[in-house]
């Protein structure tokens, strides 16, 4: 295991440091004084084209963060997850999300294994499986065609599907939906198959070892709910062999534990697996985005690969000083330690977006959400950042207010793309301009602000000029795109993984495991019983906990 660098004791923090007490950020200076300073740190990573000059950023302040990546063997931690070394020290694992998305005529030997055979083999099954459902060749029960699909997952099992599917809608079939179930909250699962055809509905139970708690839980209503609809249908009768045969049409299975799938009706031929070096906020291409590929096609889907591996090759290969998920890392870094931003934004100018910030949110925050470092010793600085965001012009009248004029140093990432999907216009008007007027007026508004002089100057009363200032200075980054395609969400996922892995290394965490989602499972397990009416279950809970549930059994109906 190699020992990770305290970065707070290399040369290069020092700088920073110092570079940060003597800073002004003065972006109206800054401009006037560089007209070259949008080049200069503007960028292109594969298909996005990013400028970085709205950031507190100078030549020696990007020159610093450079030499602190090299000084924490950012390039030697790269190269060693890229090869399959086991840097989840706690797991002991591989973490080679990399691998699902290199090309057929790659090759990865990991412990003997070539991934890329594997990975390609899953693919092609996967593939084979959702043309079969696109072109009605696979049916159900009573032979019609499948019109739905229910993902049922939770995380990484579902944040990324979900998030793809909104991101493409574009490309998805006609009259084929996609539906998703995560929360163990009965409501999802009703809402999700109230109104819906038992007869032409397909079911994605997605859990690697299939016995997570809400997926399972689901997965089970979801199978009471088709067999006893088709019964009471006089579809299917009550033997057992009519509701095997119902849950093989109806149910299949992304898992590797195949003793559990064939226990719970599914057969295991019906099996999509992926492997333990797949975390589950990387995995959504893998198995787990099986209903993204049914959605779109395998041809769409081979593009959101080469997406992936398109921004896997730029990080992999740019120098530092060019490399996209780098510097938008690093840059992190310095908002997080030396300026003590507590959050970051991501305000994607894109509709069909609306769900990237949700995801990104377990992607970073489980991430990086650590207190330990990988040799399990305590960290000595802030780690993580909450991401948080709405679609632009939505959070225009929600929250921009507070990075506008509060207090806090919020960084933000803006995000849009050239050419709409749908180039609508309302009389003379192009829509989608008047649309991304918003996205350069408002990092414009965040640089440069609005002095008290200005506000005079239209008349304002005294009394409030103040309150109409606009301090400026705001940090920003803004990535554009020509289009909101296949391969452009690949990018953009793969651009955020990078920068998620790019801070893990600088604060020395293991990146890729997640001991703080167990504690609550598990208590939850401990605590079921007293919730329904074990009162020596009860009288083990702590006081405050025995209050709530008192509360909840004396009102529940």
């Amino acid at each position: 295991m190699r020992t990770p660098v305290d970065a707070t004791t290399v040369p290069a923090w020092a700088d920073l440091a110092r570079l940060h007490d003597d800073l002004n950020v003065d972006f109206r200076a800054w401009f006037a004084d560089d007209p070259g300073r949008a080049q200069r740190f503007s960028l292109t990573a594969a298909d996005l084209y990013a400028d970085l000059s709205k950031n507190y950023l100078t030549d020696e302040i990007r020159d610093a963060l450079v030499r602190l990546a090299e000084q924490v063997d950012l390039s030697g931690h790269r190269a060693a997850m890229f090869a399959g070394e086991r840097i989840n020290t706690t797991e002991n694992r591989s973490v080679l999300h990399t691998a699902l998305r290199l090309p057929r005529d790659a090759s990865l030997v990991v412990d003997g294994v070539d991934v890329v055979e594997q990975v390609h083999e899953v693919l092609d099954r996967m593939y084979a499986f959702a043309s079969q459902i696109r072109s009605g060749e696979w049916v159900g029960i009573t032979g019609k065609q499948i019109r739905t699909v229910i993902n049922i997952g939770i995380g990484g099992s579902d944040l990324g599907p979900v998030m793809v599917y909104e991101a493409l809608k574009p490309y998805h079939q006609a009259g084929l939906e996609c539906r998703f179930v995560s929360n163990i909250d009965p409501t999802d699962i009703y809402e999700a198959t109230h109104d819906v055809d038992p007869e032409t509905v397909l079911f994605i139970v997605a859990s690697k070892t299939f016995t997570t708690l809400e997926t399972m839980t689901n997965a089970r209503m979801a199978k009471n709910w088709l067999l006893n609809s088709l019964q009471t249908a006089g579809i299917i009768g009550s033997d057992d062999d009519a509701r095997a045969e119902a849950i093989r049409r109806h149910f299949v299975a992304v898992s590797t534990n195949l003793e559990k799938v064939a226990e719970f009706g599914i057969d295991p031929q019906n099996a999509f697996g992926f492997w333990d070096w797949v975390g589950g906020r990387y995995s959504v291409d893998s198995a787990v985005g099986l209903s993204d590929i049914i959605a779109i096609g395998p041809e769409n889907w081979q593009s959101v690969l080469a997406g992936f591996h398109a921004m896997d090759e730029h990080f992999r290969t740019a120098d530092f000083h060019e490399n996209l998920p780098v510097l938008m890392g690093l840059l992190n870094v310095w908002y997080n330690n030396f300026y003590d931003a507590q959050s970051h934004a991501v305000l994607p100018y894109a509709q069909y977006l609306h769900r990237f910030a949700a995801y990104l949110q377990q992607l970073t925050m489980e991430s990086n959400g650590k207190r330990t470092r990988w040799d399990a010793t305590p960290v000595n600085v802030q780690t993580g950042e909450v991401f948080w965001g709405e679609p632009g012009t939505n959070g225009q009248h929600a929250f921009y207010q507070l990075i506008h004029q509060g207090t806090k140093v919020i960084p933000a990432d803006f995000i849009t793309t050239v050419n709409p999907a749908h180039a609508l216009r309302e009389g003379g008007t192009d829509v989608h301009a008047l649309f991304l007027s918003n996205f350069f007026a408002q990092t414009a508004a965040l640089a440069f602000g609005k002095t008290a002089d200005e506000v005079r100057a239209e008349g304002t009363a005294e009394e409030i000029v103040e309150a109409r200032v606009f301090p400026g200075n705001k940090p920003t980054t803004s990535i554009m795109t020509a289009e909101l395609s296949p391969r452009i969400v690949g990018e953009l996922i793969a651009l955020y993984e990078h920068i998620t892995f790019v801070e893990g290394v600088v604060w020395g965490i293991n990146s890729f495991d997640q001991w703080g989602v167990e504690l609550g499972k598990k208590l939850a397990t401990q605590i079921a019983p007293a919730v329904s009416g074990d009162d020596e279950a009860l009288a083990r809970q702590d006081p405050s906990t025995q209050n709530l549930i008192g509360f909840y059994r004396e009102h529940r109906l």
